[in-house]
């Protein structure tokens, strides 16, 4: 299997009244977080890699009419956490993630990828934000607000 390129997205998913959806991951059960992925490849463009990563682990399409994918122009540079180094190129222990967000009406279906995602749950944005493992994530969370007034 071929290392993980260290750049991904994170796709914020909400309703209009700041409802998020949190995904809990397979190989962490109670980690939960919302859309990430990385790159395929390093030329593949981010709003394709957002729109790609949404459909595989939520099932919701980004048609670019009802549901519409924003990037927010915002890159958070991590540290890769240990138990997932391993995926990268040796000495790779940083990580570039782009951040995206996309509204949806509350009652779309969702359809988890099991190999990557085990439960969802909807919930206040607050709450949301609390409940991610990912600190640049619950940031992303936090933000919302902002981001959907600027929008």
């Amino acid at each position: 299997m071929p290392y993980k390129i260290p750049e991904s997205v994170l796709v914020v998913i909400h309703t209009a009244d700041l409802q998020v959806l949190l995904i809990e991951r397979a190989d962490k059960p109670g980690y939960w977080q919302s859309v990430t992925g990385s790159l395929d490849a390093v030329d593949e463009p981010l709003l394709e890699t957002a729109a790609r990563e949404l459909f595989e682990e939520t099932g919701i399409v980004a048609d670019g009419e009802r549901i519409v994918l924003r990037d927010w122009h915002l890159s958070n540079i991590y540290t890769i956490y240990p138990v997932w180094r391993h995926r990268y190129a040796p000495g790779v222990t940083e990580n570039t993630e782009h951040v995206f967000s996309v509204e949806v009406p509350r009652d779309i279906a969702i359809t988890l990828s099991p190999r990557e995602h085990l439960n969802y749950a909807w919930m206040p944005h607050l709450e949301a934000a609390d409940k991610c493992f990912s600190f640049s994530n619950a940031e992303a969370i936090l933000q919302l607000p902002q981001q959907i007034i600027a929008k």
